[in-house]
């Protein structure tokens, strides 16, 4: 059973007139209060003076007029696909359409072996997809980890390579620099087949970090910004504000400056290519007020993260959002209700690409390989909340009904039989559903134990490498690719 773009949009914790409250308010604080920005960005700058933005260099200031934010809101796109390399998982990005999958940029992994911490490699993050390729309720592969064994000025050629090599899922990452940008596109162009077949069916994307909260463009980001959209690459307009740290403690208050943010960014890509794909890209956070770090299993941040949904889907853009965080250090009980709490709010909120979703531990900083498996598993629990219940003839069973009668027992009717599969949802091994006498002669073992042993069986299995050995030599020709 297939959980992938179901509709969403059950759960909506703003009203249709608080979603134009935070709207107004947003282009307000853009028109009156305005960006700033770092040096290096003076095309940028004057694009935006030529098309009706107030820049004041001295005050390092940029104001949006209302009217040149609802122009350029309009061209994006409000439907956009992101493909995959088989076309079995492509994503269609409409609505409320749901498609959730990995994030982050983990530093360090769970080894599947000991059990302890450790530094991410790039044999990590080429197994993570494999195992990723195998789980068919995680919908997409989004760079989980960083290599720290090799350089920095080796990530992003080596990144993608090592993920579009283990999974035909799409990929979607960040890059260092425009030059790692380009790298990156002539990369994926040898597998398409060319550039124009890339664009065509674009199997990348990239996340694009442009604004850096409250309201201050980064260069660099928005440089590699402009230069994807000008190469019809989709971009993620990633923006990750915290509630009482780099955006207002109120839950309102940081909605409308994330909310300026993106149509920022939405406006500084429409101006520089018309009708560029990209993603509203708003993941809302909460500090902890006792150390100022990031609660990513907050319950408000999966309130929040819902209502981006309902702002994107105000100005109709495809958006891209946050859920499955987890302040655990480990996948234990806290990791399982926080990231069920979560990833079961964006879901019926109807987020369109949902990061973050499987593996992620320790606020960001870690993932387990395990942790895969039982947030595999619980996806796809939030996939069948979105199937709902179907109500016809059939199963409404009122044949069957009669059929067995009062006191009859409908265990052995072929309706039972017919259903059995299909009605309900019955998950990969990793949910126990033993009696305690079966469970305690099979070794009595937990979840987390139980998932390191179905991560350990899917990667013993043979690899399938998704680049075939002449592109794979074409490739490593040209590129300085680390993967053995």
């Amino acid at each position: 059973m297939s959980y992938k773009g179901l509709s969403g949009g059950q759960y909506k914790p703003l009203s249709d007139n608080e979603v134009e409250a935070v709207h107004q308010a947003s282009l307000d604080i853009l028109e009156k209060t305005g960006f700033t920005f770092e040096s290096g960005l003076n095309d940028t700058l004057v694009l935006l003076e030529n098309a009706g933005a107030t820049i004041d260099r001295t005050a390092e200031r940029i104001y949006f007029p209302k009217k040149l934010i609802r122009e350029q809101a309009a061209r994006a796109p409000e439907r956009i696909k992101l493909c995959s390399r088989d076309g079995r998982n492509d994503l269609d990005l409409a609505e409320d359409r749901v498609y959730l999958g990995t994030g982050g940029a983990a530093v360090k992994i769970l080894d599947l072996d000991t059990g302890d911490a450790r530094p991410s490699t790039l044999g990590d993050l080429y197994r993570l997809g494999r195992l990723v390729d195998r789980l068919d309720n995680i919908h997409f592969f989004l760079r989980p980890c960083i290599p720290t064994d090799i350089p920095e000025s080796e990530y992003d050629a080596n990144i993608y390579y090592a993920c579009l090599k283990s999974t035909a899922k799409h990929v979607m990452s960040g890059v260092t620099d425009v030059a790692g940008l380009r790298r990156v596109i002539d990369l994926a162009a040898i597998l398409a087949g060319g550039k124009a077949q890339l664009q065509a069916r674009p199997f990348i994307s990239v996340i694009t970090s442009f604004a850096i909260s409250p309201l201050k463009l980064c260069t660099q980001s928005t440089l590699i910004m402009q230069e994807a959209v000008r190469n019809q690459i989709p971009v993620a307009l990633s923006a990750a504000p915290m509630s009482g740290s780099t955006a207002p403690i109120t839950m309102a208050g940081t909605l409308a400056q994330l909310h300026a943010e993106q149509l920022a960014g939405i406006c500084i890509c429409q101006l520089t290519s018309p009708g560029a794909p990209l993603l509203y890209g708003g993941i809302p956070g909460r500090a902890n007020p006792m150390s100022m770090g990031y609660l990513g299993g907050a319950v408000e941040c999966g309130m929040m993260n819902a209502a981006i949904h309902q702002m994107s889907n105000h100005i109709k853009v495809p958006n891209y959002n946050s859920s499955g965080l987890t302040d655990s250090k480990i996948p234990d009980a806290q990791a399982g209700w926080e990231k069920a709490v979560t990833t079961l709010l964006a879901a019926m909120g109807g987020s369109n690409f949902v990061h973050h979703a499987a593996g992620m531990l320790e606020s960001m900083l870690t993932v387990a390989y395990e942790q895969y498996v039982i947030d595999d598993e619980i996806i796809g629990m939030c996939g069948k909340v979105l199937q709902g219940i179907d109500v016809d003839s059939e199963h409404l069973a009122l044949d069957v009904i009669k059929a067995v009668g009062p006191g009859g027992n409908f265990m052995l009717a072929d309706h039972t039989v017919e259903h059995l599969r299909s009605e309900y949802y019955l998950g990969n091994p990793i949910t126990d559903r033993q009696n305690r006498e079966l469970w305690e002669q099979d070794g009595a073992l937990d979840a987390r134990t139980r998932g390191r042993q179905i991560a350990k069986k899917i990667l013993a299995e043979e690899e399938k490498s998704y680049i075939p050995p002449d592109v794979d030599r074409t490739i490593r020709e040209r590129f300085n690719i680390l993967l053995a």
